[in-house]
């Protein structure tokens, strides 16, 4: 019997990569004051590890974005605070996929005189692509499993476990949606 959840990044793991990926974008940046927009509610667990290890002079603001239709149509559901003319911006996601929304975020900021615009995804599911997009800093790249902790969600719960869980069996979630929280905090 397949168990139908799967622990597949532990939070060591999550934890090194995540302040690698740090130092990365800090050896990487040009712009001493960059904005970095978080993209609500998946990106905030893993924005909030992030910016530990990024210069203390970066500027956090957020964005939500809605998706509709196959087409992919999106809108944007909260808007950011900070004005982003002249600046450098690092989109900060929690997994990119298609890259529908991203190519569509990236338009909006240059569009709106962002100087530059970089991105970091925790996960790449880059054979899910429909449009080729920039992802210059990725931390995993993942399969086509439904995951779920670490700013992922089903349904609202979930996105505060620690790790990162890939759902083998939706079945059985979806008949139990506690299941998984049983499962995961074991």
């Amino acid at each position: 019997m397949i168990e139908p959840f799967l622990e597949v990044i532990d939070e060591e793991t999550l934890q090194r990569r995540v302040a690698e990926l740090g130092e990365e974008i800090t050896e990487s940046l040009t712009d001493p004051n960059p904005v970095v927009i978080g993209v609500l509610k998946g990106s905030v667990p893993f924005l909030t590890d992030l910016s530990r290890h990024l210069p203390l002079t970066i500027e956090i603001d957020f964005l939500s974005l809605t998706r509709f239709g196959r087409e992919g149509r999106v809108s944007i559901a909260m808007d950011l605070s900070t004005p982003v003319e002249g600046r450098s911006v690092l989109i900060v996601e929690d997994i990119v996929d298609t890259g529908l929304t991203l190519t569509t975020m990236r338009k909006m900021l240059f569009a709106r005189g962002a100087k530059s615009v970089t991105t970091v995804a925790l996960l790449d599911k880059a054979k899910r692509r429909i449009v080729e997009v920039p992802v210059e800093h990725r931390g995993f790249e993942v399969g086509d499993e439904f995951l779920l902790g670490y700013g992922m969600d089903w349904q609202g719960r979930y996105r505060n476990v620690s790790s990162i869980w890939a759902v083998m069996d939706l079945s059985v979630l979806t008949a139990d949606p506690e299941s998984f929280g049983r499962r995961a905090l074991r």
